[in-house]
Parts: C-alpha cells; structure tokens; sequence
C-alpha cells in the first residue's frame, strides 16, 4: 500500500467503531481525505492528542480501498487558545465547516490550505478581530473555489468601478451609477471599498480596517447569501453564530 506523508487539520471527527475514530482531514498534499485513527478514542493511545479537533499536524497515512489509516501523527499546533474561548471555537468551526462544504476528496487545494492554517494561527493569537478575519478567509475562500466576486468592474457593462453602492448578487459583484440595479442589495460606498480592501488584502493588513456596525452587518449579509448558494451545503455554523452574537448582544442590555 502506498503511504504519505502530509500536513493536515482535522476539521471534523466522529467516532468510530468500539475505539477508533473517523476523521475528516485538510491535508496540504491530498486534499480533504477521511481516516481511520485506530484506537484513539483512548486517551493512552498514540494517536489521541493528534487526532483532536482543529489539530494541526503532519500525519503519516497509507490508502486503503475507501480510506486512509493514520500511522503516525505529529502535533504542529493545537489551538488550545480557540478550544478554551466559545467564540473563537465557534468562528473555527465555521471555518473547518466551510472547508468542509467546499472541498471534495482527494483534491488538493494548497493555496487554500496556506490560507487556512494561517488564518487559524491569527485567529488563536487575537491579534485580529475575529469577525473581520472571518469575512477576509470567506472572502478568499470563495475566490480560490472559483466563487471569487468581482468588485473591480462593472458586472453588467464591465465599466472599471472606482466604487459602488450595489452587490449584484447572482453575478457577486458591483454595479456601476450607469447600470439597472437587481438581484441584489443596496450597500454604502463603506461597505463596497470595505469588501473591496478585504478581497485583496492580506491577513496581516486586516487591522488597518475600523468598521462600524452597520458596515459590518452589510459584509456579513452579502457573503453570507453567495456562501449559501455558491455550495452544496449550507454551512450550519451560521446559525450557531447568529445566536452567539445574538446572545452577546443581550448581554450587553
């Protein structure tokens, strides 16, 4: 059987069996893959600590028929920061699900992973705020799945656009001064040169960004609606975030 060896996330778990796991890996070589950890519901087994949520390590595996079994797991980095936190989980388990939704099996995608695992390490630092380094990795996430928005031209005419106050949302893109407004969401010129900053930025310019509310709201809106229809699935991380930030938001009253 051939093995490999990779770097990978574990972005979801299950158990399996009397004492083994099932796990849905992000892997920089393979892709999204599904593995066997044998044994490791054992907390005295080799592989418990690397077959954790969020787990960010290199793994020896070999092929089997329909999965991989995991020889060997080395711990890079736990996240124990995100694990420890209710919000951070919660925005790391919309972006494993994410991930999830929008990768199929054995399809490496690298550049997402470098995006990915980057994005993870920042967000278990805190020294981005959690919500605008969301939109940023959703952002890229749909531009490197071939959903990618299109905020530098007009989507109707293809007129260069120096800003806009309109999402095309079939099209995910603004619509010039010139152009019939549809499908979509009346948005402030903020918000579009916000979302346009943030389609082009790096993770590390993020902080440069002070947003209001209101703006906030408006970003969330839209890629929340091409998320959903962009995907075979609708992430249901999203509904656990709304009640989180609802809850936060009730707490403040």
């Amino acid at each position: 059987m051939a093995q490999f060896k990779t770097n990978g996330v574990i972005i979801k778990s299950q158990d399996y069996k009397e004492n083994d796991k099932l796990l849905w890996i992000f892997t920089e070589n393979l892709g999204k893959i599904t593995a066997i950890a044998k044994g490791a519901k054992k907390n005295s087994n080799k592989l418990f600590p690397s077959s954790l949520p969020l787990c960010f390590g290199e793994y020896v595996l070999y092929k089997g028929k329909s999965l991989y079994t995991i020889n060997e797991g080395r711990i890079k980095a736990s996240f124990q920061g995100l694990l420890d936190d209710l919000e951070k989980l919660t925005y790391a388990t919309y972006l494993c699900e994410l991930i999830d939704i929008s990768e199929m099996e054995d399809e490496p995608n690298r550049e997402l992973f470098k995006i990915f695992v980057s994005a993870l390490y920042f967000m278990n630092s805190n020294a981005l705020d959690d919500e605008m380094l969301v939109r940023t990795f959703e952002l890229k996430l749909l531009k490197l799945t071939g959903y990618g928005m299109e905020l530098n031209h007009c989507v109707a005419c293809k007129t260069p656009l120096k800003s806009s106050n309109y999402i095309n949302l079939a099209y995910s893109g603004g619509v010039c001064d010139n152009c019939r407004k549809e499908r979509g969401l009346v948005v402030s010129r903020g918000t579009f040169n916000a979302l346009r900053f943030l389609y082009n930025t790096t993770f590390e310019k993020v902080y440069r960004l002070n947003l209001d509310r209101k703006t906030k709201d408006e970003i969330e809106k839209i890629l929340s609606y091409i998320i959903q229809n962009s995907y075979s699935r609708k992430p249901k991380s999203l509904e656990m975030l709304t009640m989180f930030k609802e809850s936060v938001k009730d707490d403040r009253y």
